[in-house]
């Protein structure tokens, strides 16, 4: 039976390393990304810290503190709920309109189309506050509408729209959908179910991204609520800024810890949303 050959111990040498050398770009383009990250992330940190501190002026060695935290959880518990309802509230009524909207402007290659997908951007381009006095300027004189926290949804749902539509006409339009759908109706399905189990399947990665976003975009939306709000409609954004004018730093820092609780995680899971679909 016959053996391979093999090479002698002492000729067995590691290959060369053919990793081409680091060049200067590289080094500046690390450079610029930590102190953009350290630009970025300092500030929070210390907002964050000055919420949990004694005295913010004295720093983190008067002691750290839950105070001003259970201060903020305790008068402002209102606001914090009422942001997560009008923001799930925000969330039912863009998928409701968005995900149709977006399947008529893919299935729709006519100037009206596109026309109708700019004015969905317009709230977009248009300052809030300028959409929000619009808004006081319509509806205002309807009272109850007007001092409850359904008026300032209706602005939320304008702002967000945009996105959850682009989101899942993005994904629309990167797939062959139509293959699907003809092949689908060649087996007999009719319109709900290749919306059920064709259209709505394949544009998922667009629909959680997009809904993320809403959610997101809703719990931090400030320009347009500062107008359309009442004291007994205040959200989070609103609550922080007055709590930054009529309180301690302390007590508007914990806001900001309260804010970051609720924000943070959804951004993590958007970006995990996004990668996924990929």
């Amino acid at each position: 039976m016959s053996q391979t050959p093999t090479r002698p111990i002492a000729d067995r040498t590691p290959l060369p390393s053919h990793r081409p050398p680091v060049s200067a770009t590289y080094w500046l383009q690390l450079v610029v990304t930590v102190i953009l990250c350290v630009f970025l992330i300092l500030p929070v940190f210390l907002s964050i810290l000055a919420g949990l501190t004694v005295n913010y002026f004295e720093g983190w060695t008067s002691g750290l503190t839950t105070v001003w935290l259970a201060k903020v959880i305790d008068e402002y518990s209102n606001s914090i709920g009422l942001s997560l309802q009008i923001a799930i509230a925000c969330l039912a009524c863009t998928l409701a309109l968005g995900v149709p909207a977006a399947y008529a402007l893919y299935r729709t290659s006519s100037r009206i189309g596109r026309i109708v997908e700019e004015l969905l951007v317009m709230p977009i381009a248009v300052p809030g506050l300028a959409t929000a006095l619009a808004l006081i300027v319509t509806f205002g004189g309807w009272g109850e509408l007007r001092q409850s926290w359904v008026f300032i949804l209706i602005g939320h749902v304008l702002f967000t729209l945009p996105f959850m539509t682009r989101s899942v006409l993005a994904v629309m339009s990167s797939i062959d959908l139509n293959a699907f759908e003809e092949a689908a109706r060649s087996l007999g399905a009719s319109f709900w179910q290749r919306m059920a189990h064709v259209v709505l399947p394949n544009c998922k990665g667009g629909i959680v991204a997009g809904s993320l976003m809403v959610l997101t975009l809703s719990l931090g939306e400030f320009n347009m609520t500062l107008l359309l709000h009442t004291p007994l409609t205040r959200t989070l954004p609103i609550g922080l800024a007055d709590a930054y004018a009529s309180l301690r730093l302390e007590v508007g820092s914990a806001y900001t810890v309260v804010f970051f609780v609720l924000v943070i995680p959804l951004l993590i899971a958007l970006q995990r949303a996004t990668a996924r679909s990929k």
